[in-house]
């Protein structure tokens, strides 16, 4: 899987370097959203009892984002931050995304486009659990995005999208007590999420 994410990353790289010069179209925007995740635990944590409820700990949390970049016609192209954090049964996770995007645009009104792209960039996965040692782990993310972006007569836009990332990060979770050892992979995560952006 790591190949494929260097390779997505790589093509995202190059689809970014690409593009022809943009229009001076520049925006800034906040995203909300909830964030599924799957996780992959070790097999130790698999047979231990106290560690079940772990997949669950930042599963269906809230996610919030900031985000930048230029767009015309055509396209777009962004950075996005997003931060996500949960705890539950003992056990506090947070993920946080640094990710580059390009969209491509599908008019289907005269304000109303459809959009559709690939993302690629890095994730960080952190474990501070009460009674564990304290473990983080930065890895690559890649994936592919859709939604739909309406633009107002103001400066500013709005839009509602799905996003899948697959990643790479994995933490141990070592209880300082011995009761609980072993790791947790984060394979993937779909995000549903709505967007406001501002134009200038």
């Amino acid at each position: 899987m790591q190949n494929t994410l260097k390779a997505l990353t790589v093509g995202t790289a190059i689809a970014l370097a690409s593009v022809p010069a943009f229009a001076q179209d520049s925006f800034v925007g906040l995203t909300w959203g909830e964030t599924s995740n799957n996780m992959d635990r070790s097999g130790s944590l698999t047979g231990n009892p106290l560690a079940r409820s772990l997949d669950s700990t930042i599963n269906n949390e809230s996610t919030w984002g900031v985000r930048s970049g230029v767009q015309d016609d055509t396209g777009r192209m962004y950075l996005n931050y997003e931060y996500i954090s949960g705890t539950g049964n003992g056990y506090k996770l947070r993920q946080q995304n640094l990710l580059g995007s390009y969209d491509l645009f599908l008019p289907i009104a005269d304000s109303t486009r459809l959009f559709g792209g690939v993302t690629a960039g890095l994730v960080k996965l952190e474990q501070d659990s009460p009674g564990f040692h304290r473990d983080s782990d930065l890895g690559l993310a890649g994936g592919l995005q859709a939604g739909i972006l309406h633009q107002f007569d103001a400066p500013v836009s709005l839009e509602a999208g799905y996003r899948y990332l697959r990643t790479t990060a994995d933490v141990s979770l070592n209880a300082r007590s011995g009761a609980v050892g072993g790791s947790a992979d984060l394979k993937s995560s779909e995000q549903l999420y709505l967007g406001l952006n501002y134009h200038f």
